[in-house]
């Protein structure tokens, strides 16, 4: 088994965990592996122990993967804030957005999605912790923006997500999740039909899971700690 295999495994074993601590089933929790800074290689290792969806952040840096891995049937994920000059190329080459905060963009992604493809299944990214560097739709903007992206052509509005402060121990990873959570189930009961909370990373991952994940962003738990020096 490969060290990947084997970090699969474990993080697989640690979402079943935590979701029969939440009393959930570990199937109702998707795992993106976040691959970037990583070689196609190891996405390709990571595909051969099971693995099918992947998160980029870069552009440039996954469309080359993304090339380089066109024999293979993977789900292809941008995470993060979007340059405008930037919409095309996720329109065009990715399943999943995670990250819309600003409906111009969200109206770039729906005009340059390919008509024969599927529609673009987008996340709104929410500042849930205010923090001034962090990017994301103020949680108290984010109904009004919720219902103009779902109101768009060629994409489908999917869900929230976040990436919270990092709190120091369970109950304050929780506390931002919960209020996510509740925030999709605010929008909801004002009309619309989210299903996907994309949160929890590899030091959260157990919090997310309690307070409700449909989706985790497991980067180096899986592939192993990050050298930025290359992303581009």
């Amino acid at each position: 088994m490969t060290a990947i295999a084997y970090n699969l495994q474990a993080v697989h074993q640690t979402i079943a965990q935590a979701a029969q601590a939440a009393q959930r089933r570990s199937g109702d929790v998707a795992l993106l592996a976040v691959s970037k800074t990583f070689p196609a290689a190891a996405v390709r290792a990571a595909y051969q122990a099971g693995q099918h969806a992947f998160g980029e952040n870069y552009v440039q840096e996954a469309l080359r993967k993304i090339d380089a891995l066109r024999d293979l049937p993977l789900e292809w994920h941008f995470i993060g804030p979007i340059q405008s000059n930037k919409t095309r190329a996720i329109a065009e080459n990715f399943s999943w957005v995670h990250g819309v905060e600003r409906f111009h963009i969200a109206e770039r992604l729906s005009a340059q999605r390919p008509a024969h493809l599927p529609p673009l299944n987008v996340c709104l990214q929410v500042n849930v912790s205010g923090e001034a560097s962090k990017s994301g739709v103020a949680p108290e903007e984010a109904e009004e923006l919720a219902h103009a992206v779902a109101g768009l052509p060629h994409l489908r509005l999917r869900g929230l997500m976040a990436v919270p402060a990092p709190g120091a121990g369970l109950a304050a990873q929780r506390k931002p999740f919960a209020q996510l959570r509740e925030l999709m189930q605010q929008l909801n009961a004002h009309g619309l039909e989210l299903d996907t909370l994309s949160m929890g990373m590899s030091y959260d991952l157990e919090a997310a899971v309690l307070e409700g994940a449909t989706l985790v962003r497991i980067g180096t738990a899986i592939f192993g700690a990050r050298d930025y020096g290359g992303k581009q």
